[in-house]
């Protein structure tokens, strides 16, 4: 050992040498700064948070005209001759199918019913979507039965954009990436939670589509595979009021050689 190296032994003497001051002081510098930098890094890495709400701790009560083509849907009067159409969905991965049933077996038809419906509103971007928690909470209103939701026809039309769950994508993520949400997404449309095809142009303006067979089906199964990942699809663009269709045939999608901007 050199005469001016530090010797530091705690039960004889318990103060530190200079020198052993200095490495420690130095080192305790250094972690502070390499912390502050990687909270930085990381935080900037982030994107920012949308500005969707889902009040999963709050229920709303609606009254609206029930339609279910393609998907369960709610038409509701928001003012005088001013409607929106709120699509339904069950708790948790689920459609409202099952939260429907006990209606449907009093009525076999519920096509242009009054429904009431308490749940959980969900929305972002121009959309609403309510979650249903209890069959117990959608009542049958009185009321003369309405019309089908009008449908206008658009175009054949080519789109590029992602599929994906509206349930988590409009209310959960703030935002998600990565495969755990894909992963998540495929679970809530193969429980029959309705595809849609979220795309953005080239003004930064965002559209959503609800998919269906060419027939106007419900579809779901066959589109799995095809979930969070960049696709050009050609398919029959019609119009339901607030809400876009988009009629396809899942052989016709297009998966392009992109990175996912959503998961």
């Amino acid at each position: 050992m050199k005469k001016n190296d530090d010797f530091y032994v705690p039960y004889i003497d318990g103060s530190l040498g200079s020198k052993t001051k200095q490495v420690i002081k130095r080192f305790a510098i250094s972690s502070i700064a390499l912390i502050v930098v990687s909270a930085l890094l990381f935080s900037f890495s982030q994107k920012p948070f949308k500005n969707s709400t889902f009040e999963l701790l709050s229920e709303t009560k609606i009254t609206g005209t029930f339609h279910e083509n393609p998907y369960p849907m709610l038409r509701v009067e928001v003012a005088k001759n001013t409607y929106k159409t709120i699509l339904l969905l069950g708790f948790g991965k689920s459609s409202a199918n099952p939260f429907l049933e006990r209606i449907q077996n009093e009525v076999k038809d519920l096509n242009g019913k009054t429904l009431s419906i308490e749940g959980n509103l969900i929305y972002y971007n121009g959309k609403t979507l309510i979650q249903i928690t209890n069959d117990e909470k959608v009542i049958l209103e009185e009321g003369i039965k309405q019309k089908p939701i009008s449908k206008v026809a658009i175009s054949k039309m080519t789109l590029r954009g992602e599929i994906i769950d509206p349930k988590c994508y409009f209310g959960v993520m703030k935002p998600g990436k990565g495969k755990i949400h894909r992963s998540c997404a495929v679970r809530c449309i193969s429980g029959g939670i309705p595809p849609v095809l979220a795309t953005t142009d080239n003004n930064n303006i965002s559209q959503y589509y609800l998919i269906t067979d060419l027939k106007g089906n419900p579809i779901n199964q066959d589109i799995l595979p095809f979930i969070g990942k960049p696709s050009e699809i050609t398919g029959t663009v019609e119009k339901m009021e607030d809400w876009f269709l988009l009629k396809i045939k899942v052989s016709d999608i297009l998966e392009l050689n992109e990175t996912s901007s959503i998961y």
